[in-house]
């Protein structure tokens, strides 16, 4: 675009200049009538074109076709100055820059003074006064006046032609150039628009540079103070890395020192191979000693349980208790046994006096005294760890495969519950024999599997109560229900017994044996006697079947410990009335003597040497039978009471231990495979 030209019309629009020409209007002679006008009419008929010549001067006007404009020439600079301001405020300063480039060099047109019609065409006087008015007669010298002015309004209808052609050449010239630069102003103002975009996006870029740039110094700070910790641990590497090849060094030296004495000791080494091999067969060989020294212990130990007898008979006195009379001296005696006084107690005496037998004089009779002798006999003052003590090797013969069953016997109140179950309050001095013996087995068990042998307990605890089996692990809804459980065969052509529907628990500590124990005590029945407040007017039965096996040698042994608490042994009072309670009372005691009796039946016709031994007439010798036949081995508890009262029932009971203990029952064989 040239620069030269005129930027005012680009800020202008598309305006297009036209400037008319000015016709002079003629002033020859019309033909007619009027021609024949008088001089004051033709005078008066110039006056109106005098009129329209007047406003002809400095001044020209422009006529648009959309908007009046003043014309280029007569356009002030400060006007134009004006103007490029306003057009550089719109397009910016590249435009502002090239309309006021254009302004400076826009030569302004120069105006043609116009003169008025007529008065040109009259010369003027001396004196600068204008001559006087033709007379209306001098039509010549008016037409000569007219003419005159005629060719002065062509030169100037000429001139002005000129000027206009100019301007329209102008105007064309700034139209284009208003075109181009309109052009131009859009492609900046889309060049504006992206450059106004990129720069936002610039400076979002910006901004996010800036919150990398942050982002990157905390970083870097971070950075720094990581490489300080490396550089300070990367020191004490280092310093470490010295101390370790200090140690690999004396590694080194040490390593060359083993290998030198590993090469002297390979031989050593070979020697104590043969050296091991030879331990390892006389190893073998002691153990096969200790396994046939096991054995004879084994043979020992029973054979001595033999010469002891395979029924053997404790007789135990319990202590008075707290308000009970004192008995009287020489009631009870304990004479010393074969030995002295060191010798436990064998033998117990029993003094009675009868007031109905008297002497010829009046006198009363001396007392009678009955003398009994048992295997042992346990005062009043030995306590549960000595009871115990003593039959401890005939509870371990039942992990050798021998059938064990243990009585406790006696009149109510005579302590065969305290004996076999232990005294309340959980007192370790106090425990019974069920809770000693199943420690013991588990800790001679445990003793025995470092010698091959493995061993299983399965534990299970019923009751007695008028020939009907009770379950004292029942739990639930089974408990109570008695009479669902029988007595059977564990299967045809089998002789070990089970009870139907009852639990067998298995147990490996002393934990569980103490849970079963209280679960059989809470479900015992019991009731209230004239012997006792609460006694127990049942047999309770705790049986613990155990299998011992020795894989390695392939043997296997199992037999049953049977530990049982006896129902009190009192005779019926013939004279006694019978209520409602006393009837139950009674049919109880029948039936707990009708089961003792059995029981002394079965044992008279073991020690007999029967054919037929009366098992099944009554629940309690049916369910003992295999700890009761010629291979087990049987021990009978007789405890009875120190007081006077007590002395007639206390005799009934020694007398029936003694015949027991009289009884002399077949070797006992174990229950190996």
């Amino acid at each position: 675009m040239d620069p030269q030209r005129s930027p005012l019309l680009e800020v202008k629009g598309n305006i297009e200049l036209k400037r008319p020409r000015i016709k002079a209007p003629s002033r020859l002679p019309l033909s007619g009538s009027r021609l024949k006008r008088r001089p004051d009419q033709m005078e008066d008929g110039l006056e109106p074109e005098k009129k329209r010549t007047r406003g002809l001067g400095a001044t020209t006007k422009i006529t648009t076709s959309h908007t009046r404009v003043p014309s280029l020439t007569t356009v002030p600079q400060t006007q134009g100055q004006t103007t490029a301001q306003k057009v550089s405020k719109k397009t910016g300063p590249r435009c502002s820059t090239a309309i006021a480039t254009g302004l400076k060099n826009q030569k302004p047109v120069p105006a043609v003074p116009v003169q008025k019609l007529g008065t040109s065409a009259v010369p003027l006087m001396a004196g600068g006064k204008k001559p006087s008015k033709r007379p209306a007669w001098d039509l010549k010298g008016q037409l000569c006046d007219l003419n005159a002015e005629l060719k002065r309004c062509r030169e100037r209808t000429q001139t002005l032609d000129q000027e206009n052609q100019q301007l329209q050449d102008q105007l064309r010239d700034a139209q284009q150039q208003a075109k181009a630069l309109g052009t131009e102003r859009r492609t900046l103002e889309g060049h504006l628009a992206k450059v106004q975009a990129q720069a936002e996006q610039g400076q979002q870029e910006l901004k996010n540079l800036r919150a990398c740039v942050l982002e990157l110094e905390e970083r870097l700070s971070t950075q720094e103070g990581l490489v300080q910790e490396l550089q300070k641990k990367q020191v004490e590497l280092q310093e470490e890395r010295r101390g370790l090849m200090s140690q690999l060094e004396e590694k080194e030296r040490r390593l060359q020192t083993s290998e030198a004495a590993l090469s002297s000791s390979r031989a050593e080494v070979a020697s104590l191979w043969q050296e091991t091999a030879a331990q390892a067969a006389l190893l073998a060989e002691r153990e096969e000693r200790l396994h046939g020294l096991e054995m004879e212990r084994r043979r020992l130990h029973n054979q001595l349980q033999e010469l002891k007898g395979n029924i053997r008979v404790f007789c135990r006195v319990r202590p008075v208790l707290p308000g009970e009379p004192t008995p009287p001296p020489g009631l009870l005696l304990f004479p010393s046994g074969p030995g002295g006084p060191s010798d436990p107690p064998t033998r117990l005496s029993l003094s009675r006096s009868d007031e109905r037998r008297a002497t010829l004089s009046g006198a009363p009779a001396p007392p009678m005294r009955h003398d009994f002798s048992f295997d042992r006999v346990f005062p009043p003052g030995s306590g549960q760890d000595e009871v115990f003590e003593e039959i401890a090797m005939l509870v371990q013969s039942a992990l050798d495969g021998y059938p064990v069953c243990i009585f406790a016997y006696g009149q109510t109140g005579s302590g065969k519950t305290f004996t076999m179950e232990g005294g309340p309050g959980g007192d370790p001095q106090l425990e019974g024999l069920i809770p000693r013996a199943l420690r013991h087995l588990f800790s001679v068990a445990q003793e025995l599997s470092g010698q091959g042998w493995t061993y299983s307990f399965v534990a299970s605890y019923v009751e007695i109560y008028n020939e009907t089996v009770r379950d004292l692990l029942a739990t639930g809804t089974r408990k109570g229900q008695g009479g669902e459980c029988e007595i059977r065969r564990a299967g045809p052509g089998s002789e070990e017994l089970t009870v139907t529907n009852a639990r067998y628990v298995p147990v490996s500590c002393e934990k569980e044996v103490e849970a079963l124990l209280h679960l059989a005590h809470q479900n015992r029945a019991v009731a209230r006697t004239a012997q006792n407040e609460r006694s127990s007017r049942s047999h309770s039965v705790f049986q613990l079947q155990i299998s011992g096996q020795h894989s390695s040698r392939g043997l296997q042994c199992g037999a049953s410990l049977s530990l049982v608490d006896l129902a009190g042994s009192e005779r019926l009072d013939p004279g006694l009335a019978l209520g409602p309670g006393e009837r139950e009372r009674l049919r109880e005691t029948q039936a707990i003597n009708s089961s003792l009796s059995t029981l002394g039946l079965v044992i008279m016709a073991l020690s007999n040497k029967e054919s037929h031994v009366p098992y099944r007439n009554s629940k309690l010798t049916y369910l003992l039978q295999n700890s009761l036949g010629g291979s087990a081995k049987m021990l009978m508890f007789v405890n009875i009471s120190p007081l006077e009262e007590n002395i007639s029932e206390s005799l009934n009971s020694l007398r029936f231990a003694s015949k027991v203990n009289q009884c002399v029952i077949g070797t006992a064989q174990a229950n190996r495979k």
